[in-house]
């Protein structure tokens, strides 16, 4: 069997070193190489979680000190309280500008929420852009880390020169929800919105970058991809958010056959669609699909997912509907509070990727298979519920059941052994129950006689049916 890269541990510990990532798939060219990179990965992320799991200083200090770091006097080791996206946005700037710059990189050209740039600011808390010349943030564009649900790295479409676009996007910013009517619309914070920021595929510029970790920075400003990458996944686990991973596009997921008439070479990592009259493009993620860059951006989970199918299938063209699954579990909510399934369309894409998208990612994702929704909803809200603390009311029950349980004295793994004998008995009780031993042997020559007079029978309607045959040819003649 040969050997592969696995590019899952690789892209773990590397995921804020692309160009070391692009070193290890060039330089893996035979099967030692490749076991050695393994290893090599493998190690790392062991060190890594049992540096997390220990949480001891020196694990700290192997952070780059960033959470150690002190300023003005004041230690920095404060933590972010969990809260909803409303609740976060409610902070105002003053609470973020009272955060010491770590990291400032300056001149960012941003798509979303306003078109406009910024100079970004890194701190322990917060990711916050300010315009240049002030120390104020910009109200809008102020993200607690703990609020980033999901993070992506994408390249620009329609782009003569490569650039690519940093989507973070909070929690309950990104899912086609249904504006609900409201007599006080006031009453409720407006909550977090996509930050969409675009980056040139070169150096950064000198003088750029600044703040107390420029030290570090530097050692990975090859391009503002690898230090975007290092900032923003250092940041980020250093406030506590580990739910959160950095993605990119993946061609051999997913790519466009469509030619690139801008830069032909690039394998194209989207499609073309619209949403009503508003044109954009599809990115078919390993997590997920996103349809950006226009307002509202758009990311639908594999794991809200229900089904997706094509409708108005042309020779040039067809649509494309996903089928949602709006559970509140995560904080979405509607007017009646239940799961409501909720359809987005996207329409006009060529029909030259039709196979693509089919059998290269429905279908391998078993989104064409309504069956696997429970399955992948199973997953989502075991993982969110993992995020959680339990509700008070539910708390009370789930101590009162597992002290029940802790009363037989047996640990999970017994007791779950246990159950599973418990089942199989009960079946096989049953199954004698149901057991009847005339069905199956000849005793008292009840079987066979039974299935004698069954044959007689039959043959008997055979011939008689037979003779009127006979008789019916006889007057004929």
């Amino acid at each position: 069997m040969a050997v592969r890269l696995d590019h899952q541990t690789l892209g773990i510990v590397f995921q804020s070193r692309p160009d070391i990532l692009a070193g290890i798939q060039t330089a893996a060219d035979n099967p030692t190489r490749t076991r050695l990179f393994n290893d090599i990965a493998s190690f790392i992320r062991e060190r890594l979680d049992s540096a997390d799991a220990q949480d001891e200083p020196a694990s700290k200090r192997r952070r780059i000190d960033v959470a150690q770091t002190q300023f003005n006097g004041h230690p920095q080791n404060r933590t972010l309280p969990t809260a909803t996206s409303s609740q976060l946005a409610s902070l105002s700037p003053d609470a973020a500008s009272q955060d010491p710059i770590l990291l400032e990189i300056k001149d960012i050209s941003v798509t979303a929420p306003q078109r406009k740039k910024y100079d970004f600011c890194f701190t322990k808390n917060f990711l916050y852009a300010r315009a240049p010349g002030t120390s104020v943030p910009v109200q809008g564009i102020i993200y607690p880390w703990q609020s980033i649900e999901h993070a992506f790295y994408l390249p620009v479409p329609d782009k003569s020169q490569a650039q690519y676009n940093y989507v973070l996007l909070p929690r309950d910013s990104y899912l086609p929800v249904t504006k609900q009517g409201s007599a006080n619309p006031g009453d409720r914070p407006a909550a977090l919105e996509p930050l969409v920021l675009t980056v040139s595929a070169t150096a950064p510029k000198p003088g750029s970058v600044g703040g107390p970790s420029a030290m570090p920075a530097e050692a990975v400003s090859d391009t503002y991809s690898s230090l975007f990458h290092w900032a923003l996944t250092t940041w980020m686990r250093s406030a506590g958010n580990h739910s959160c991973q950095l993605i990119g596009s993946d061609p051999k997921l997913f790519h466009s056959v469509a030619r690139q008439p801008h830069r032909p070479s690039e394998k194209a990592v989207h499609v073309k669609a619209f949403r009503g009259n508003k044109d954009g493009f599809l990115f078919f993620l390993p997590t997920g699909i996103l349809w950006g860059f226009k307002k509202p951006l758009l990311f639908l989970p594999l794991n809200r997912i229900v089904a997706i199918s094509y409708t108005n299938v042309l020779r040039t063209t067809f649509n494309i509907v996903v089928e949602l699954d709006t559970d509140p579990v995560s904080g979405v909510a509607n007017s009646g509070g239940g799961a409501v399934e909720k359809e987005m369309e996207f329409g006009m894409i060529d029909q030259e990727d039709y196979q693509g998208i089919d059998e290269r990612y429905v279908r391998r994702h078993g989104l064409a298979d309504r069956s696997m929704a429970e399955q992948r909803k199973a997953k989502r809200e075991l993982a969110e519920n993992n995020k959680k603390p339990a509700a008070a009311g539910d708390g009370d029950e789930a101590a009162a059941e597992a002290g029940a349980d802790a009363d037989d004295g047996l640990t999970e793994l017994e007791r779950a052994q246990q159950e599973a004998e418990q089942r199989l008995q009960d079946e096989e009780d049953d199954m004698e129950e149901d057991y009847d031993p005339g069905s199956e042997g000849d005793s008292d020559g009840e079987g066979s006689s039974s299935e004698e007079e069954e044959d007689e029978d039959a043959q008997g309607d055979y011939d008689e049916d037979d003779e009127d045959e006979i008789e019916d040819e006889g007057g004929e003649d």
